[in-house]
Formats: structure tokens, sequence, C-alpha cells
């Protein structure tokens, strides 16, 4: 099972146009996305980090870590976006465990990645 296909019939969706901040650097995180389409860029202190497409999280370390965003993230392309809320990831968590193994791999891979930058 991909992680597109648990939400590809969401009917809560939020889009985005090129350009637009989805969020900032510093700012409180309330949800994780889950990219259905588009390309974004998240950059921390005007140094571009990565590019994340469809069916990538976004914004899953503020969430589940110390609530803030490190990163801003910027649509490169149309986005579409699923957000989940606390309260939706801990009911995904419970009752989906693909969806939880899911979110590991993609912070170990995030934390390996900040190991790699260094400081």
């Amino acid at each position: 099972m991909d992680i597109l296909r648990l939400f590809e019939s969401s009917d809560n969706v939020e889009s985005f146009a090129p350009g637009a901040v989805i969020f900032s650097a510093g700012d409180e995180a309330h949800h994780m996305y889950v990219v259905l389409e588009g390309e974004i860029e998240l950059h921390r202190d005007d140094r571009l980090l990565n590019v994340v497409g469809s069916g990538s999280l976004l914004g899953e370390m503020a969430l589940v870590g110390d609530h803030r965003r490190s990163a801003t993230a910027i649509a490169r392309t149309d986005c579409r976006l699923v957000p989940i809320n606390e309260r939706r990831f801990t009911f995904l968590v419970q009752q989906t465990p693909y969806f939880a193994l899911h979110v590991m791999r993609v912070l170990a891979d995030r934390v390996r990645q900040r190991e790699q930058a260094g400081p």
C-alpha cells in the first residue's frame, strides 16, 4: 500500500499556487501534510534544503516534535495537500500500522539528512 492511496479520496484538501508559502520556519505547527500533487521547496536561512513531491509527507517533524516549524515550505508548482492535525494523526497511527511505519521512516531519513548536512 502506498501513502497516496490512504488519502486520494480525502475530502479535506488544500490547494496552493506556485510561490505560495505553506508555512514558515518558527511557526507553530498544527498540521502535517500529505502531498497529493505538486512540488514543494523546503528552505532554511535562505538555503534550499530539499524539494518534495507527490506522496511525500511535509511538516511531520514539528507535529510530532516541538510544534515549531524548522523550515519554510514554498509551493514550487500548483499543489494539493491533505492536512493532518494531531487528532487525525493519532487515529491514523492507531488504525493504520503502515502509516505509522511510513512516518517513522520519513523521520529517520530527515534525521540522517540533518546529520549529513552538519551544523
